[in-house]
């Protein structure tokens, strides 16, 4: 332990003090970070530094210096992890807000203690004046990844109304491109690239989730850098809530991201003794491209989850909604197991429509007990059908919903987060309930633990479809904040109420996608479109902050529901190969060979799904108009692959550019075999060596626009 201790703390000068360095990382990589002003800044964060350089860490301050510039304040202002308006810096504060009479609104910090735990950095400021206290944490992780977070207690003996505490990470100047992501409903992380080289960019979530538009993930990298090439520095909030992200230069040249909660008016006022965390900042580096930037986003999520069925098979699921919406019809639905256990179907999710009075979208949420109407003698009679059939059995739910038409609104309307005084703003017929009212809290823990103590459920589809507006708390202030709070404990309750049964984040599709969320559950639903065309970008953006095996992906019928398209299921099946596989179709409608070839690409997917949901996910550049793409998994030893060229739309010229695979071992030889996918394709296997592959490559063959091919690589 490397400890710095009690420097009397006092009204800080502008003049700059002596830096002290600390070092925190591995084989990975490298943090140094000067904490001689209580809250640390991050001097260097790249490449591992060597045993010399470590012994030096003072050359780092000295070479560094920056000298003083006309035009600004004397002080020198580093980007600390929070900086602060009160020491000068002129770039959004890290940390915002007051005490009655808007009084202290910019707290200047100063040194109170820090020490360095294994690869964790704390470190404690504390204004006076102010009378806050700010702890921050920064952490290197044994998989790759830089944790980042802040606490501030208020220590005063009034209250404090916060208005913004974020994490800030400095980037390099020679990061000249900024990736961001944005979407809407239906097309979920679509990826953008622009020049980062002036002005500010900044992206705000108010819709209570993780959002369809605002994927809260960021990359800077160098201007060559791609996938596989480059330095790059990115950064996710974890939280499943509203966000703010920023990334800026400033006039002097250097640059910054800033990721943190998003707070509304009055939405947290801390009164003594009270204190209030951010949301974890995970940062990622690669000297590498991206991939590898988002391979250790990936371990992040594979070594931090510690539920036990991650170890297990990702089971191939059928989901009801597509095939039947409202339309519950006991023999219906034991014919659809049927049909979904002949394809290979390992379980059987029974979709909205179950519970209450929910016969359509206007009723009965809320009201989360089996319908008597729909199912007289409960959900045993299709659950004992599901089993006999070898499948195990899921459900959906949405727990933080109510109808205005529900048992429970008309019993308790004010359990609703509204404000009080004003008509309520309707989405999908439905108001937000207020998880934070103690009494709301418990009605619907006990409502849904008794589900799943009377029934024999493996799985939970939790759902969440509509945004908060105007969503106000029993205090009359803002509440998303305890809102997303309380819904992470309702969550973490009942899992450990029901160890066993797996669950799964849905908002409308891929509403609800964050590392905070995978904390407590097994998988994402990626988006509501099961188009394969449009699934190819969206899987592939999300495929940049979570790892295949959580990443639900379908195939659906073959006239896509939510545009219309109609694509072959060789193409669909090749799509939902990369993630979590299930079917959402109405398989009593499939002729013989439909039937045939799903089961055939179903087998495809249990034979390697191993493969795929514990190697290395990569993504390849393959053409300059975006006409194609390809991706695939390499195994850990880097002995098998299971790559897919897609084509997407018809190409500039007549014939694909050769396709270069990169990431496998180059004096090794792999047998190259194209993966029938129950298609009348046929091509031949041949020999190559990794170098081979990844230098020359190999010729995709002339596909149709929605079409792919998948290959399979394996070490002689």
């Amino acid at each position: 332990m490397d400890l710095q201790l009690t420097v009397p703390c006092a009204v800080v000068s502008t003049q700059p003090v002596r830096p002290i360095l600390k070092h925190i990382g591995d084989s990975r990589q490298s943090v140094v970070c000067d904490v001689s002003g209580g809250v640390p800044t991050i001097m260097y964060w790249g490449a591992a530094l060597n045993a010399a350089s470590l012994a030096n860490l003072d050359a780092i301050a000295t070479a560094t210096a920056r000298p003083n510039m006309p035009g600004v304040t004397d002080a020198i202002n580093a980007i600390t992890l929070v900086p602060c308006h009160g020491d000068g810096a002129t770039m959004r504060p890290g940390i915002g807000g007051h005490r009655p009479g808007g009084r202290h609104w910019a707290p200047r910090f100063s040194f109170v203690s820090c020490e360095v735990v294994g690869q964790q950095l704390i470190s404690i400021a504390r204004d006076d004046v102010a009378q806050l206290e700010l702890e921050t944490k920064l952490e290197c992780s044994a998989w790759g990844t830089l944790h980042a977070a802040a606490t501030l207690r208020n220590v005063g003996e009034s209250r404090y109304l916060l208005t913004n505490l974020s994490i800030t990470l400095p980037v390099v100047e020679s990061a000249t491109q900024l990736l961001t992501f944005s979407g809407r409903w239906a097309r979920e992380a679509q990826l953008h690239r622009r020049d980062f080289v002036d002005r500010a960019w900044t992206a705000e979530n108010r819709t209570g989730r993780t959002s369809h538009e605002h994927l809260p993930l960021i990359f800077a990298t160098e201007r060559a850098a791609d996938e596989w090439n480059g330095q790059v520095w990115g950064a996710h909030l974890a939280w499943s809530g509203n966000s703010v992200l920023l990334a800026e230069v400033l006039p002097d040249g250097r640059k910054y991201v800033q990721l943190g909660e998003l707070l509304h008016a009055g939405e947290l006022c801390l009164e003594p003794g009270e204190s209030y965390a951010t949301p974890e900042v995970i940062g990622v580096w690669s000297g590498n491209g991206l991939n590898s930037a988002t391979q250790a986003l990936h371990r992040n999520v594979r070594l931090r989850s510690h539920h036990p069925t991650v170890l297990q098979p990702r089971k191939v699921m059928l989901n009801t909604w597509e095939a039947v919406y409202f339309d519950h019809d006991l023999s219906r639905l034991c014919a659809l197991a049927d049909a979904a256990s002949n394809v290979g179907v390992e379980r059987f999710v029974l979709d909205d429509g179950w519970f209450g009075s929910r016969r359509n979208d206007k009723s009965g949420l809320g009201d989360w007990f089996v319908s008597p109407d729909v199912y007289p003698d409960g959900l045993a009679p299709l659950i004992s059908h599901v089993q006999k059939l070898g499948m195990d059995f899921g459900i959906w739910v949405e727990p933080e919903m109510v109808n205005p038409d529900s048992e429970l609104f008309r019993a308790h309307p004010e359990w609703v987060l509204a404000a009080t005084g004003y008509e309520p703003v309707l989405a999908r017929n439905q108001l937000v309930l207020n998880l934070a009212h103690p009494d709301a809290y418990a009605h619907i823990y006990r409502q849904l633990d008794a589900l799943l103590a009377e029934n024999d459920i493996a799985y939970v589809k939790w759902d969440m479809n509509r945004a908060h507006v105007h969503a106000t708390g029993s205090d009359g202030a803002a509440g998303t904040h305890n809102q997303t709070r309380a819904v992470y404990q309702l969550i973490d309750q009942l899992r450990a109420a029901h160890p066993n049964v797996e669950i799964e984040s849905c908002a409308s599709g891929g509403g609800r996608i964050d590392h905070e969320i995978l904390r407590r559950t097994e998988r994402v639903w990626t988006s509501d479109c099961n188009d394969a065309l449009e699934r190819q970008i969206i899987q592939r953006g999300t495929s940049m902050l979570v790892p295949l095996e959580v990443m639900g992906a379908h195939i659906g019928p073959p006239t896509a529901h939510t545009t219309g398209r109609r694509q072959s299921l060789s193409f669909r099946g090749a799509t939902a190969m990369f993630g979590h596989m299930g079917v959402e179709w109405n398989l009593l409608t499939l002729r013989d060979d439909q039937q045939m070839q799903l089961r055939h690409i179903i087998g495809l997917y249990k034979q390697h799904r191993e493969l795929l949901h514990s190697g290395d996910f990569v993504r390849y550049d393959v053409t300059s108009d975006n006409s194609a793409v390809a991706h695939g998994v390499i195994s850990t030893d880097k002995r098998k692959a299971l790559m897919s060229y897609a084509q997407l739309s018809t190409a500039q010229g007549l014939v694909p550019s050769l396709w270069k695979i990169h990431g496998l071992l180059s004096d090794i030889e792999y047998t190259v075999t194209y993966v029938p996918l129950g298609d009348s394709r046929e091509h031949a296997s041949f020999t190559m060596t990794g170098a081979q592959l990844g230098r020359i490559g190999i010729q995709p063959p002339m596909l149709f626009p929605e079409s792919a091919v998948l290959i399979h690589l394996e070490s002689q």
